[in-house]
């Protein structure tokens, strides 16, 4: 399993973290990937700390729902509503999206259910995120928690499955390709 740390910005600062200090501890657990979200800050306060996390780490670096961002990265992740807001037809969306970044530009998609997980195998993803694996205080509005049914859902995935929501360092899983990390890599 491998590791994939997501850089959220509400939680850097109620835990006071840098930027350094959060890619410090990232690659100290040899994170793969660094996924940076930033639900309340402009978009120019995001690409000037993208920039800032692509000195700081020269692994794959993603950035949450934002995919013009994506000059400064190496792709995107999108909710479900995400790509639904470029075309309610996910396939058009996708084709869409990659004309917008470019082909060479990693596409994730969460998933949170058996049917999400079946409808992205129809899409030209990298990845998926599944879960929430369990209820997490950096999003109020989990509809499902999965606990124990995460793996076998995963399986179903003919793409690299990330485990999402409350997911800690210590958790395993067996169809889980990379784990996510949130809060828990900066206790």
């Amino acid at each position: 399993m491998r590791l994939y740390a997501l850089c959220d910005e509400d939680l850097l600062k109620k835990y006071d973290v840098s930027l350094e200090r959060f890619v410090s501890i990232a690659k100290t657990k040899k994170a793969e990937i660094i996924q940076y979200r930033n639900k309340n800050g402009s978009k120019e306060e995001m690409k000037k700390r993208l920039i800032e996390l692509r000195r700081l780490y020269d692994g794959f670096l993603l950035v949450n729902d934002c995919y013009e961002l994506t000059p400064f990265c190496d792709g995107v992740h999108l909710g479900q509503e995400d790509l639904n807001a470029i075309d309610s037809d996910k396939q058009k969306a996708l084709s869409l999206l990659k004309s917008a970044i470019g082909s060479d530009k990693i596409i994730g998609l969460s998933t949170h259910n058996k049917e999400e997980v079946l409808e992205a195998n129809e899409l030209d993803l990298n990845y998926i995120g599944l879960g929430a694996y369990r209820a997490t205080s950096t999003k109020e509005d989990i509809q499902t928690v999965l606990g124990d049914k995460l793996d076998e859902i995963a399986a179903l995935s003919k793409h690299f499955v990330a485990a999402i929501g409350g997911v800690k360092e210590s958790d395993r899983f067996k169809y889980v390709t990379y784990h996510v990390i949130g809060s828990g890599l900066l206790r």
